[in-house]
């Protein structure tokens, strides 16, 4: 018995570890209103269409709350973002 209790106790703390870190990518990417306009500055930076990316960002973080880091890509990190889509099914937000 004494023998499993090893095991028993890093395991629990292997998953305390994983709940926190979870915790810590969905804090990230929760954001309050007035933080959308630096995060979308950011996110159209790269981009020569920046007034349309603009209006779609900030509409978009307006909605979901979040906006994925970089300036291209890495819309599986917020989930409301990347699955909100144009009438024609293609991608609403930038």
């Amino acid at each position: 018995m004494s023998a499993k209790r090893p095991y028993t106790t890093l395991l629990l703390l292997f998953i305390i570890v994983l709940l926190s870190l979870s915790n810590l990518v969905q804090g990230y990417n929760h954001l309050r209103p007035q933080e959308c306009r630096p995060r979308c500055t950011y996110r159209c930076s790269a981009t020569s269409h920046k007034k349309p990316c603009m209006f779609f960002c900030l509409k978009c973080c307006a909605k979901c709350l979040c906006v994925p880091p970089g300036t291209y890509g890495n819309k599986q990190t917020c989930a409301c973002y990347n699955n909100w889509k144009t009438k024609e099914g293609g991608p609403k937000c930038p």
